[in-house]
């Protein structure tokens, strides 16, 4: 086993945030509404498979094919963000694009258009992920993990924020309308990023793309970087732990709503106030874990919650219908949440600043192809097993997570 992680440099003790840290919470923001469309998404997924006469497994493919179009398309998406200057126009991008297929599914009463537009979504989403969490990275490299999970709970507020929203607005209008209503805010703030962050031009790398050749030139050094990338072991290690958490998270937001509300007989309100509590749970912790892990070390942080996420599911494996059940969901949230930024950051501790984006796309398409497994394999369980199955997979599905974050080797920290 490895050492958990060797302390910064003392020379990297003079080293500035090059950003004020309002633009922490700006972005943060944005993140936040990057997630509201999904976590909105998952509450009405039983409204819209009773409507439409769908099975878990219909249900599930869904969510699988948002997933698998956001694999292929996270490592360039990716290889973008390193190369395009202006941030803040592909972060105004990733939003509207994320917002635009789930307004249109209020239109549609066909299944196939579900499909497709659930693969637009997995593709606008990945613009967001390599461009902001490098960017602030970069930014604040003395607490990276404190601001990466920063950005984290902003993702975390909108998963908890937007069931609970959902759930109340489901008392009195269609889950159609409720999906025109939501576009509102993600407008809203993609005009306010392209406002204050979108002249953001990093490195001067615009400049040199119109020169003679430059395309051609760049993308083979892209190419040559991602290479490099995959050799390295810590990468790929990391990778392939967030695909099983992945897989874990994206089945439970698929069924866990589902449970709710056709085995214990939950009214849409009830089930987003459900859903907002795993999701506060995780918003709470979320930064707590980020500051830890620049104390600690990232592993030892990631090693103890995934193992408390296994217990946690265990648990509600064996609660059955009982109050216990709802009790363990917050306990769940806390648990699981808390590493996702915590993942991100050490991820950039071993990667170079100038991959960051390649990194995180890399790292995010591992996760999307593990989170396109979970909702299928789950839907395929409960319907031929029942839904309670599906929790006994979850807790499987983190502890092969786990084994590979605690063999992962630790890098030292760069401070660039």
């Amino acid at each position: 086993m490895t050492t958990l992680e060797i302390s910064a440099p003392a020379s990297a003790v003079a080293v500035r945030p090059s950003r004020p840290f309002a633009d922490v919470w700006l972005i943060s923001f944005g993140h936040m509404l990057t997630h509201w469309y999904p976590a909105t998404f998952y509450l009405l997924l039983p409204l819209i498979g009773n409507e439409l006469g769908l099975s878990y497994g219909e249900i599930g493919s869904i969510l699988t094919c948002q997933f698998v179009c956001g694999s292929l398309s996270n490592v360039p998406g990716g290889m973008i963000a390193d190369a395009v200057p202006r941030k803040g126009l592909l972060m105004a991008l990733a939003l509207c694009w994320v917002g635009a297929p789930y307004l249109l599914m209020g239109f549609t009463h066909s299944y196939w258009t579900l499909l497709g537009c659930a693969g637009l979504v997995g593709i606008g989403n990945n613009f967001w992920h390599p461009t902001a969490i490098p960017l602030l990275a970069r930014s604040f490299p003395q607490r990276k993990g404190f601001v990466v999970s920063i950005h984290g709970m902003g993702g975390n507020v909108g998963d908890a924020l937007a069931p609970l929203a959902a759930g109340f607005l489901l008392a009195s209008m269609s889950w159609r309308h409720v999906v025109v209503v939501n576009i509102v805010p993600g407008i809203l703030m993609a005009c306010a990023i392209l406002f204050f962050v979108g002249g953001l031009n990093l490195g001067g790398e615009g400049a040199a793309a119109h020169r003679p050749g430059a395309f051609a030139s760049g993308l083979s050094a892209r190419l040559q970087d991602l290479r490099e990338l995959l050799k390295n072991r810590t990468l790929v290690m990391i990778s392939l732990g967030s695909a099983f958490r992945a897989m874990t998270q994206s089945a439970l937001l698929t069924f866990l709503p589902l449970y709710l509300a056709r085995q214990m007989g939950y009214s849409p309100k009830w089930v987003g106030l459900c859903m907002f509590s795993l999701q506060a749970a995780g918003f709470a912790v979320t930064p707590i874990a980020g500051h830890l892990s620049d104390r600690l070390g990232r592993q030892r942080i990631i090693v103890s919650s995934m193992a408390m996420t296994m217990v946690v599911l265990l648990g509600m494996a064996f609660a059955g219908h009982s109050d216990v059940f709802v009790i363990l969901i917050a306990f769940l949230g806390f648990f699981l949440f808390a590493v996702r930024s915590v993942l991100q950051a050490w991820l950039l501790d071993a990667t170079p600043a100038r991959q960051g984006g390649t990194s995180i796309g890399i790292m995010f398409g591992s996760q999307a192809l593990g989170a396109a497994i979970g909702p299928i394999s789950g839907g395929l369980l409960a319907d031929h097993y029942g839904l309670s199955v599906v929790f006994l997979f979850l807790a499987g599905t983190i502890v092969v997570a786990n084994l590979f974050v605690f063999f992962t080797p630790t890098p030292e920290r760069r401070m660039v």
